[in-house]
């Protein structure tokens, strides 16, 4: 049905150095995402968030598939038996992934569901240990340091003790939105030995909105499109756009060039970004400690990727 095009997986050797177009595809894309949190945040108040989901994957998918169509029509050329690994990517990340993230953050702070989301880069070494992958321990101190800076950031006094029970119960489903996305980079690591990053992001996220659109159309997904006033409307192009089509193929080729938990480790700028955001926009407050907090994520960050010394 099509040519299987042959993508070099990433593998990290004593010698290699930092492939800084792809950590700096990385880190754009968790600058995006931080963004995404804040929006989803504002506009899950007014559009439910199934169908929230579906407006920002659906987007996204399309538009990446009208560019492929333009310039790359190649790329939507697979075989069949790789769209079942599309779809199945699609179900992790663009379905669940959005499903527990847009609904955690109806119970829980954007900047304190993005500390929840810093965990990925955890599961990301529990699961690549799993799958193989072998961390220095340079690296496990990195991805350490780096979920410090984010505890530090966001050190609240008596905020577990004032938590309701629906606050938790968000805070639980982002550390399940961290654990999909770390699945996902360790699936998709796979994927990309064989299909570009284009189109393996261009499928999975319209396999993932087909899934959603059922649940959606229940929802209340028509009424809420038209319900969409000036700002709302910014906000879903914005998922859309640069919160989903630009910040997912931009994770999904740094996932082609690195290893999973080093792109893993970038989501902890997310919660910087998002709890930027939130102090300009929502009027959230946070302690003293956050420069601290920072200062230790980006540390963290370098020594996850940071090339080894040449042995």
């Amino acid at each position: 049905m099509g040519t299987r095009r042959s993508v070099p997986v990433s593998r990290p050797t004593a010698g290699r150095t930092a492939d800084l177009p792809a950590n700096a595809g990385a880190a754009m894309a968790a600058v995006l995402f931080g963004g995404s949190v804040v929006a989803v945040r504002v506009a899950v108040r007014d559009v439910p968030p199934i169908s929230l989901a579906v407006l920002r994957i659906g987007q996204g998918g399309l538009l990446l598939a009208a560019v492929l169509l333009v310039v790359a029509p190649d790329r939507l050329r697979v075989r069949w038996e790789r769209l079942r690994l599309f779809a199945l990517l699609g179900l992790v990340l663009f379905a669940l992934f959005p499903l527990t993230f847009n609904i955690g953050l109806r119970y829980t702070e954007a900047s304190r569901g993005a500390v929840m989301l810093a965990t990925m880069p955890i599961w990301s070494a529990l699961l690549g240990r799993i799958a193989g992958e072998r961390l220095a321990r340079r690296q496990v101190a990195g991805v350490g340091l780096s979920v410090v800076g984010i505890a530090l950031a966001f050190l609240e006094p008596g905020r577990a003790i004032d938590a309701d029970a629906m606050s938790l119960v968000g805070d639980g489903l982002l550390l399940l939105t961290g654990l999909l996305g770390a699945l996902y980079g360790l699936i998709a690591k796979r994927v990309l030995a064989v299909d570009s990053p284009a189109t393996v992001t261009t499928y999975a996220m319209l396999f993932g909105a087909l899934a959603l659109l059922p649940a959606a159309l229940v929802e209340g997904l028509v009424p809420a499109i038209g319900n969409l006033d000036r700002q709302l409307l910014g906000l879903v192009v914005f998922l859309g756009v640069l919160g989903g089509s630009a910040a997912f193929l931009l994770w999904t080729w740094a996932l082609s060039r690195l290893t999973p938990t080093q792109v893993a480790v970038y989501v902890n700028l997310n919660p910087i970004v998002a709890a930027l955001l939130a102090i300009l926009l929502l009027d959230e407050r946070r302690s003293g400690l956050f420069l601290v907090g920072f200062a230790a994520v980006l540390s963290g960050v370098l020594l996850v990727n940071w090339p080894a010394r040449r042995t």
